[in-house]
């Protein structure tokens, strides 16, 4: 009992030293490099780093220590009090709930495990087994780290940590196995084989962490060493060296329980590790330096290089925010897997970790946890006077709860209509208004804890309260610059020309438009955008012999946007889910007439006979009649350009901007007077 006593000893100080080796390491992987792939010249400048050199230094020393405890007990006893290095990894400064209970369970679990490992008197781990017949668990090993290599972002960050456990698990029982033969007066040959294979993986393993490093988190590396690495080991010496010998199914089942009990606990502390490299912020002054207004959080759950209203606006309101003397900060999704900070002088952008979406290639969406856990953070580092949130989605939900919790005002503008979502989705139709009602719900749950609600029109806000909000939002507009639009010459074209500006996708309808060009041989149409429904347009137009006069243009850049405005003689938007439709305003301010579908907000936009046309969503024979109508006369395509220009100056992004900045102060005034204590 004695020496199973001094290697529990040795592996609890060698896990302490893992400890404090994982932190110094991964930290000096993350300061040295910005890539989720550590090359070789980054590794030779990270090897050269007084930090990963004094975390190596206690890793041979844990090392040393965890031979040592090898060699005195079994694997079932040794190994799982490495998991103890995680609780060590975790306690300093950790910040989430629950933690006190998961050290428990993982110091419960881990200790019931070994000291029914050690009352099991385990056989000598040189039974009569084979220790060479475990190496398939070395091609496994090196598999998933191969396909680690080929993903990204945490993904590849827990295929590389678990891959390189693994090798550690094994390399633990080969150098169990070599020291039996080294020490106890096996064949001494063998021994070498062993224990110079054990330092091949266990290098190996230490490469492969480093990539893990360069990857994600501390959490997650920790994490599936301290699990994976112990089961491996165990599982190895209970099948492979016969320390099952002496164990019943009574013990083996207590056992499993308390191997359930230290995992739970080790996924729960996995979550609570901060990711250094997502906290690499600038910072922050105390208080906004003079001169400057508020400090404003905008947080949004798409923003560029997004392309949709939504996200335009979001970067229009900060950039004209920022003109006008407030410290801006954005946080939206990262447009790649890693997080980043940007700053261009006017606006600071927090890019949160993010996923990439099955249904649309480009756009990206943070995960509850990934934004759960980056918002408070922010919140902590910003100190923000006022947030105006842009949707309900992960981010926006996690900044409405974190600024209930702390007494910062809310803003929150809608964009969101069900409909703009479930076109990316096949939903059956039967399941299309169920869904459609939970997520009006949803969004109400969520906005409902606001200060102000904004929508952008009439129509929208009267969606918002027909779904349950609560009264008193209010309509504003999103705004638009628009003398960006209206300035400069028109640029002659040929013919007739029309043209349609957004998304690709189904509830744009633009393969009305299509259709419609079927019967209007003088008419050309531009197509800007792009989306999933792209290929289909084509081929329907190429089937109804109209696509020599139709020319889709992808997306392009502002300055050929504003080219195509000019451009063109008449503006078409068939959509039926337009909140506002920042598309058909830019047209009105470029002077063009507007035919579009009675439906949504558009109304808002489109006076008929005075700008433009409306025609019913769906009827192709009355678009037609309206594209016809305008076709020969330029003079009214004039006159209704003129009044388009005129109807959208109201809709100017300095007034949009005006209006925000009084809710702004209403909303902070409003705070300051319900937290002011009561006159005696």
């Amino acid at each position: 009992m004695i020496p199973i006593l001094i290697a529990v000893g040795c592996a609890m100080l060698a896990a302490c030293f893992f400890a404090a080796a994982v932190r110094l390491q991964h930290g000096a992987v993350r300061a040295t490099s910005d890539s989720e792939t550590l090359g070789a010249g980054a590794l030779g400048r990270v090897l050269r780093t007084p930090r990963w050199l004094a975390g190596t230094a206690l890793a041979v020393t844990g090392s040393a220590l965890h031979i040592t405890a090898l060699s005195l007990a079994p694997l079932a006893i040794v190994q799982p009090i490495g998991v103890l290095s995680l609780v060590l990894t975790v306690l300093p400064g950790s910040r989430v709930n629950g933690v006190g209970k998961a050290v428990f369970a993982v110091c419960a679990g881990v200790g019931g495990f070994v000291v029914l490992a050690a009352l099991a008197e385990a056989a000598p781990a040189t039974a009569a087994a084979d220790p060479w017949a475990a190496q398939f668990v070395v091609v496994g090993a090196l598999a998933l780290a191969a396909a680690g290599m080929a993903t990204h972002g945490r993904a590849r960050c827990l295929a590389l940590a678990t891959s390189a456990a693994v090798l550690f698990g094994l390399g633990s029982a080969l150098i169990r196995a070599a020291s039996g033969d080294l020490l106890g007066g096996g064949a001494f040959g063998s021994g070498l084989l062993l224990a110079a294979e054990a330092v091949t993986l266990m290098v190996t393993g230490g490469w492969l962490m480093h990539q893990a490093y360069a990857a994600g988190p501390t959490g997650i590396v920790v994490a599936a060493t301290t699990v994976v690495d112990p089961l491996t080991a165990v599982t190895v010496g209970l099948v492979f060296y016969g320390e099952a010998a002496h164990t019943n199914p009574a013990v083996a089942f207590a056992q499993a329980g308390f191997a359930l009990a230290a995992v739970a606990g080790v996924l729960v502390l996995a979550r609570s590790v901060p990711d250094p490299h997502d906290s690499k912020e600038p910072d922050m002054p105390e208080t906004p330096p003079p001169g400057q207004g508020l400090r404003i959080l905008i947080s949004a759950d798409t923003f560029p290089p997004d392309i949709n209203g939504a996200a335009h606006f979001a970067d229009r309101l900060a950039r004209g925010l920022a003109a006008r003397g407030h410290d801006v900060h954005v946080v939206c999704p990262a447009d790649t897997p890693k997080p980043a900070v940007v700053s261009d002088g006017r606006i600071t952008v927090h890019r949160v970790r993010s996923l990439g979406t099955p249904f649309h290639p480009s756009f990206r969406v943070c995960a509850p946890w990934q934004a759960t856990r980056a918002v408070p953070a922010l919140f902590d580092l910003i100190r923000p006077d006022v947030v105006h949130v842009q949707s309900h989605f992960s981010i926006g939900r996690a900044v409405v709860k974190t600024a209930h919790e702390r007494g910062v005002p809310v803003i929150a503008t809608n964009h969101f209509m069900p409909e703009n979502l479930l076109g990316y989705a096949p939903v059956p139709r039967a399941l299309r208004d169920p869904i459609t009602r939970w997520a009006w719900r949803d969004l109400v749950q969520v906005y409902r804890q606001a200060d102000f609600v904004t929508a952008p029109t009439p129509r929208a806000v009267e969606l918002l309260e027909a779904n349950g909000l609560p009264g008193g939002a209010r309509a504003v507009s999103c705004g638009i610059d628009i003398g960006h639009y209206a300035s400069g010459e028109n640029v002659a074209g040929t013919g007739m020309s029309v043209l349609f500006v957004g998304r690709l996708d189904t509830e744009k309808n633009v393969d009305e438009l299509v259709r419609a060009m079927a019967a209007l041989p003088d008419v050309r149409a531009d197509i800007v955008g792009d989306g999933a429904c792209r290929d289909k347009l084509v081929a329907l137009a190429a089937e109804i012999g109209v696509l020599n006069r139709i020319r889709f243009h992808g997306f392009v850049s502002d300055e050929e946007l504003v080219r195509a405005y000019r451009r063109c003689d008449v503006f078409c938007m068939p959509g039926t889910a337009e909140l506002q439709s920042l598309a058909t305003m830019e047209a009105m301010a470029a002077g063009r007439p507007v035919i579009a579908a009675d439906a949504m907000a558009l109304p808002h936009l489109v006076r008929p006979g005075v700008n433009g046309f409306l025609y019913p969503p769906g009827d192709i024979g009355q678009l037609t009649r309206c594209l016809a109508e305008l076709t020969h006369n330029p003079v009214l395509r004039g006159e209704m350009g003129r009044a388009s220009h005129k109807i959208i100056a109201r809709h100017g992004i300095d007034r949009t901007l005006d209006v925000f900045g009084d809710l702004y102060y209403q909303a902070i005034d409003a705070r300051h007077v319900s937290a002011a204590p009561l006159a005696s």
